[in-house]
Formats: structure tokens, C-alpha cells, sequence
């Protein structure tokens, strides 16, 4: 077998190689959601990614005489090193086929990237921040919902034996109509969001439909203060909130995003969108076929013959100062009303979650959640001799 040569990528055929090169891999695997070229395009172009403002990397291709094998990403993001105190790389867009050489040439590649640069370690996958593709997929290999990432299952093994250990697991929690009705919703959770009301004088509302775009402005404000100290959160700059509200824009159903007060001061905000990853499923978007049809089959399946019976939670936050007060209890008990009050939703993910942030993990799993997939991301030291 011919050895594994990793090379950058340095022109346009190497680009689209690294681009087109999921559709190969994933090509018989049921699960895989492909996106559309444009999301793909968006979040790899290092002009239109907001991201790459403050990112400093460069993209791998692993090939094996002329056949792709496995890509990758290394990359420096200066402000998370700024407001962390660290000192390290990632690495991101990590796709491999079951092949140890070319998982293990690629890793190191990125690995040795980031010390040449004179860093301590380096982590990943992320592509490229927390509000993108975060984490490798442990647990959990069903199809995955919006804007989250799939990988095949025998990555965590190539991961880890590539000197690779873990560093922080990030939970998604679901919950079905099922199980809603099993345990009461309004029973249980209900009483305990209409006590922290009153004692809190906690209050919540439905975002406005006429003032969305003062609507995003509030939340825009919320969001960074709300996960400031997140264990990796590094708030966003104004494109990236800018990027992040025209993103769910896409997806956005009025109905579904609320804001909470504690005495009359916002204190934080959830947001659920429809699963529009089970549109992209039927969708099946190709490189070769040109975007527009992939956009009249999206508004078929979303539209004329609706395929969605998922939602997903992915925003959710509680300013710093009002915390332990049940805010967070008031925002998952209003947003899961409001999902399953739709006949047309089954099922609802809310994710990602820090396993360290125990008093979600506990809220979920009291009242009819259960961990239903685990994304985890690996660290390795590259200090000599440790």
C-alpha cells in the first residue's frame, strides 16, 4: 500500500478536493445530513466566515498516491487564547476514512502545526468556534439535527490512539411527546416555573412579530453576557452575532423564542428552530447540481409537503446576575410548551450542554429528557516531556 502524503491545500483543485470531500466519505452512510454547498461555502471561505477575523490556519488534504484519504484543519483562534489565558491550537474539519496511518499523518500534521507556532496544545474538533461544529460525535449515531456535527462511528478510536484524551464532553438531551405526556409536563415542571415566578417576580413574553429586528438587537445584547465564563465560550464579535441572527433567521419560527425579566431587567432568552435538517435529508444537496434545485425541493419538504417533526433548542441563557433564581427553569418550561403545543412536533433536542454545567444536565434529566447523544472534544499536550 502506498504511504500517506498530507499536503496543504494550496489551490483551487486542492480546495475542492477538501470541499466535495464528505460527499465521498458519507456517500453510503444513512445518517449523514449533507448541507447545502452554501453553508459548506460559508463556513470554510476564510473571507465570509466571520471567524476567521481573528483565526489564523490552514487546511490539509491526506492523500494516498492520488486518492483523497482525509482532511483536516489546524488553525490558531487568537481570542479565545486572549480571554481564556491559554496558550493553545485546534484542530477542525476533520474527516478521515477507517484508515489509522492517514488518521494518525493528519493529526500530527495539525499537532505539528501548532507547536512549530510555539504552542502548548492543541485541541479539537471544532470548525471553527463554539457556535459551529463542535465536538466528535462518542455517542449517539443517528442522524443529527440542525447545525450539529456527524462523524462515522470508529473515529474515536483513531482519535484516541493518536495520543488524543478527553477534555470535555457536551450533551444533547431529547424529548418526546411521549414522554411529555408521561410525566406531566405542566404538573411537574409547570408548578415549579409558576413558584420561581412569584417569588422572583420573574416575567416572560414571546418575542414581538412586528419589531423583530429590535427583537434581535435585545437578543444580540443578551446573548454574550448570558454564556459569559461558558467553559470555551468566547463572545462573539459583532459580524458573528450579525452571521448567527441571519443563520436562524433561515430557520426562525416567531413562535418558538421567548425573553424572561426579573423585575423588569432582561435576564435571558431561549430560541428553538424547526429541525431543517430532516429538509436537507430529503433534500440530499450535491456538488455538481446547481443550488437552485436544491432550494425548490427545500421548500417542498418544507412547505408544500412538510417533513419537519423535530425542533431543536440550540439557544438558551441567563445573564450572570440572575442566575439560581429558576430563570433557566421558567425559559425550558415556556420553550417546551410552546414546541409541543405544535400537533405537528414529535420530538425536541436541546443541545448542546456542558456536562460541567450540572444544574442544566439535572433540570433536563429530572423532567422527561434523557442524554441521547454525547459529542466530546480531545485534547493533546505538545509541551516537551510532558
Amino acid at each position: 500500500m502506498m504511504a500517506v502524503s498530507v499536503r496543504k491545500v494550496e489551490n483551487q483543485s486542492d480546495f475542492r478536493a477538501f470541499f466535495e470531500f464528505p460527499w465521498v466519505l458519507y456517500k453510503d452512510d444513512p445518517n449523514w445530513t449533507p448541507p447545502l454547498l452554501s453553508m459548506r461555502r460559508d463556513l470554510l471561505d476564510k473571507k465570509k466566515n466571520p471567524s476567521w477575523e481573528y483565526i489564523e490556519g490552514q487546511f490539509f488534504n491526506a492523500w494516498r498516491e492520488d486518492k483523497l484519504v482525509g482532511t483536516i484543519a489546524a488553525y490558531i483562534n487568537h481570542r479565545h487564547n486572549e480571554y481564556w489565558g491559554e496558550h493553545i491550537g485546534w484542530f477542525g474539519a476533520f474527516e478521515v476514512y477507517d484508515d489509522p496511518e492517514a488518521a494518525q499523518a493528519l493529526l500530527d500534521t495539525a499537532a505539528e502545526w501548532v507547536r512549530e507556532r510555539g504552542y502548548d496544545a492543541i485541541r479539537g474538533p471544532q470548525t471553527f468556534t463554539t457556535h459551529e461544529d463542535t465536538g466528535l460525535l462518542v455517542e449517539g449515531f443517528i442522524r443529527p439535527v440542525l447545525l450539529m456535527p456527524y462523524n462515522m462511528p470508529y473515529y474515536q478510536k483513531l482519535v484516541e490512539n493518536a495520543g488524543f484524551s478527553k477534555s470535555m464532553d457536551l450533551y444533547s438531551f431529547h424529548m418526546s411527546r411521549d414522554s411529555v405526556t408521561e410525566i406531566s409536563l405542566d404538573q411537574r415542571l409547570g408548578r415549579l416555573t409558576r413558584g420561581a415566578m412569584r417569588r422572583n417576580n420573574i416575567t416572560i413574553r414571546p418575542i414581538d412579530r412586528k419589531n423583530l429586528k429590535q427583537e434581535f438587537m435585545l437578543f444580540k445584547e443578551l446573548y454574550n453576557s448570558a454564556w459569559d465564563k461558558n467553559w470555551g465560550f468566547v463572545p462573539m464579535t459583532p459580524r458573528e452575532l450579525d452571521g448567527l441572527v441571519e443563520s436562524l433567521g433561515q430557520f426562525f419560527d416567531p413562535d418558538l423564542a421567548f425573553f424572561t425579566y426579573v423585575n423588569d431587567e432582561p435576564a435571558g432568552f431561549v430560541m428553538a428552530v424547526p429541525d431543517f435538517n430532516q429538509v436537507l435529508k430529503a433534500v440530499y444537496a450535491q456538488p455538481g447540481t446547481p443550488e437552485v434545485f436544491s432550494l425548490v425541493k427545500a421548500l417542498w419538504y418544507w412547505k408544500v409537503r412538510p417533513v419537519m417533526d423535530w425542533v431543536r433548542i440550540p439557544l438558551m441563557g441567563v445573564k450572570t446576575e440572575f442566575r439560581n433564581k429558576g430563570v433557566d427553569i421558567v425559559l425550558y418550561y415556556h420553550i417546551l410548551e410552546a414546541a409541543l403545543s405544535n400537533p405537528r412536533v414529535n420530538h425536541c433536542d436541546a443541545g448542546w450542554i456542558l456536562e460541567a454545567n450540572e444544574n442544566m444536565v439535572s433540570i433536563a434529566l429530572k423532567f422527561g429528557s434523557e442524554i441521547y447523544k454525547t459529542h466530546r472534544l480531545y485534547e493533546r499536550n505538545l509541551q516537551p516531556g510532558l
